[in-house]
């Protein structure tokens, strides 16, 4: 009895440290890269912070151009124009470079847009928390820049080409909202 008790043991134990395995894979240095690069954004004073109401985090954004119409409430749907993308290496600040062999990488990768001149129509609390977050701060008119860190965007799931982790930046346009 006694022997199988102390195989049982020493195979748990086994387990334990295997699961303990140091390694990082790419799910830990992308995240990694991805905070750091958002703390970079948080640390630059052309930016500013805005606190999330699910008290997940906050946004960073920088004002592109001054809006004076009404903010929208969480339950209004709006029209808005945005962009949003994100780096593959945020380490290489240019949106294309060349690599060891000459080829040309392409860094920025912009995974939704609205066309020129159409917008998108959803109510407020549809978007991920970040983007919900800017325009209930944001007035009509508004056109910003928005950093929203993974945990305020799509989390820890991979979302399409989006990985897990990944830091969101938008530029969004509040082009109006749509009384009902």
């Amino acid at each position: 009895m006694k022997k199988q008790l102390s195989l049982i043991i020493s195979l748990c134990a086994a387990i334990l440290f295997a699961s303990c395995d140091k390694t990082e894979t790419f799910d830990d240095k992308w995240k990694l890269d991805n905070e750091a690069q958002f703390n970079t954004i948080a640390n630059d004073p052309a930016y500013e912070k805005i606190e999330s109401a699910s008290k997940q985090g906050f946004i960073m954004y920088t004002v592109i151009e001054s809006g004076n119409g009404a903010t929208p409430f969480f339950n209004e749907t709006v029209k808005v124009r945005y962009t949003g993308w994100f780096k593959r290496d945020w380490s290489r600040l240019e949106d294309t470079y060349k690599d060891d062999q000459g080829n040309t990488i392409y860094n920025k990768v912009v995974f939704d847009s609205t066309e020129r001149n159409t917008f998108l129509t959803l109510k407020v609390n549809q978007f991920v928390d970040g983007f919900s977050t800017a325009l209930q701060h944001m007035q009509v008119g508004d056109k910003w820049e928005i950093w929203i860190p993974w945990k305020l965007g799509y989390g820890a799931t991979k979302q399409g080409n989006i990985e897990a982790y990944t830091t969101l930046v938008f530029e969004v346009e509040l082009v109006g909202i749509v009384k009902e």
